[in-house]
């Protein structure tokens, strides 16, 4: 009797002593996870910084030394032909580098915060799939700590890329609502949803759920965050819950964070000025 009270003593004891260590791998872990987040943040935003820097400017010198020739070859119809080719695809790819760069890392999530990158994001977003989304995005009383615009806005990138792959979904809709100690960004799309097995896996935290769902995860919980998701037959929300600071400060930028990029991308060049006429 002895012996199996001795036993069961130190059977408790080793299971109390791999309790212990299973939770501090885990906590290591997703220490690890939300570092490698941060430095994929950090490396997005510096390829971002290169790619127009150098990349950009390399492709804005071929533009200017196009349009030398375009003056020198008036006379000349064929070759004139031809370096107008070449104009047209230093364009493109002034263009393409642009909006690559702007989509590692908006310079507008810097410079006025999440709602105007959002806006900007979907409006290309909906260009480049043909969805069709409808905005619904309330504006915080005040500036919103840079960590949580970050996070909110790779969930924002996340989830619509989500639909484009899976969805199947026409249209769908963004609500960003700023509350009191919460923010909440909600994704619905009108597509085919997800099947009752399916949905069960992804709200559990497997490996089946995927990197960029698990990314989202990760992002929300070093904020004290929340991730749901809902699925039916009108399609599938996700809704992402940040709790807000109790005291905010006014978001500071780096002089190289500020001075990121010069200009938004063509296409918004047109609405930014036209907000800022509207709001004078």
């Amino acid at each position: 009797m002895w012996n199996i009270s001795k036993q069961s003593r130190e059977m408790a004891l080793s299971h109390a002593q791999l309790e212990s260590v299973l939770l501090e791998r885990t906590a290591e872990l997703q220490i690890l996870s939300q570092r490698l987040l941060k430095v994929q943040d950090e490396e997005r935003r510096k390829l971002a910084r290169d790619l127009h820097d150098s990349t950009g400017q390399t492709l804005a010198a071929l533009k200017i030394s196009v349009s030398f020739l375009q003056e020198n070859c008036k006379k000349d119809g064929n070759t004139m032909a031809i370096v107008a080719d070449v104009a047209q695809l230093a364009d493109r790819a002034i263009e393409e580098i642009r909006t690559m760069s702007y989509l590692l890392h908006p310079p507008l999530l810097d410079e006025v915060g999440f709602n105007c990158a959002a806006e900007w994001y979907v409006e290309g977003f909906a260009k480049r799939s043909g969805i069709h989304v409808l905005l619904d995005l309330t504006a915080p009383a005040e500036r919103m700590p840079m960590r949580i615009e970050i996070a909110l806005f790779r969930v924002l990138q996340e989830s619509l890329t989500n639909v484009h792959r899976h969805a199947a979904a026409a249209q769908v809709t963004v609500s960003f609502r700023p509350q009191p100690d919460t923010v909440v960004l909600e994704i619905h799309d009108f597509g085919r949803g997800i099947a009752a097995d399916r949905l069960l896996r992804l709200r559990e935290t497997s490996a089946e759920t995927g990197v960029g769902l698990a990314g989202m995860r990760e992002r929300l919980y070093e904020l004290d965050g929340e991730l749901e998701i809902e699925s039916a037959g009108n399609g599938t929300t996700l809704r992402a819950t940040v709790p807000l600071p109790r005291t905010t400060h006014p978001v500071r930028l780096d002089d190289g964070e500020a001075e990121l990029f010069a200009r938004p991308p063509h296409d918004q060049e047109r609405n930014t000025a036209a907000r800022a006429s509207n709001s004078d």
